[in-house]
């Protein structure tokens, strides 16, 4: 994959690396424990909470600025609008959500953390930053529900190749990530790259807080 951002690289995931591999070994993921140093913060949506671990110690501008939009409750009302599921019989893909550019709510946007720098991957369950080009990231991002490989940084891939910038790892609340994932998506989409992968209704964001 050439370019690397949040609308032409999510919107590839029939031919994702790895997407035949969770088609064979649909097994179940051994539970997910906490490291030390990480932050724990719930996301309560309407289908249930999601329980997210964030890596402080690995990515520490990302958590940084994600538990900013926490604290700050700016994540409070807004909602899971997007899921990218691979045309399978397994589930795989992702969720998108945050506030979608919304100018009362959306901080500067941070320096890219990219996971040769952090150490992290995109496996099950990893929350990670949305962007454009690097450097953008602000408040959206995604949930991936199976390993994604080629969402991370590759510097031996052509063009922009940082990947995205892994920040934690759900370790509660798979169930509702998958819920969501397997909702209906007859929204519209701005750009055709989402089209087919728009949630409607989206899944409102209750409120966000630290454990």
């Amino acid at each position: 994959m050439k370019r690397r951002d949040v609308l032409a690289g999510l919107g590839t995931l029939a031919a994702a690396p790895g997407v035949a591999q969770a088609q064979v070994l649909n097994l179940a993921p051994a539970p997910i424990v906490p490291g030390a140093g990480d932050v724990l913060v719930s996301l309560e949506t309407s289908l249930g909470a999601i329980v997210i671990a964030l890596k402080v110690k690995q990515a520490p501008v990302t958590t940084a600025n994600f538990l900013r939009y926490v604290d700050d409750k700016r994540y409070d009302g807004s909602s899971f609008w997007r899921a990218a599921k691979a045309p399978s019989s397994v589930d795989y893909g992702l969720i998108e959500g945050g506030l979608q550019g919304d100018p009362k709510k959306v901080l500067p946007p941070i320096a890219h953390e990219p996971t040769t720098q952090t150490g992290l991957r995109h496996v099950d369950g990893t929350i990670s930053l949305a962007r454009r080009e690097p450097g953008t990231g602000d408040s959206d991002f995604f949930i991936c529900i199976g390993e994604a490989s080629y969402l991370d940084a590759n510097p031996a891939a052509q063009g922009d190749n940082l990947g995205f910038a892994a920040f934690g790892q759900v370790v509660k609340g798979m169930e509702v990530v998958r819920k969501i994932l397997n909702l209906p998506t007859p929204g519209a989409a701005i750009n055709p790259v989402m089209q087919g992968q728009m949630l409607d209704p989206v899944v409102p964001i209750v409120a966000a807080r630290r454990l």
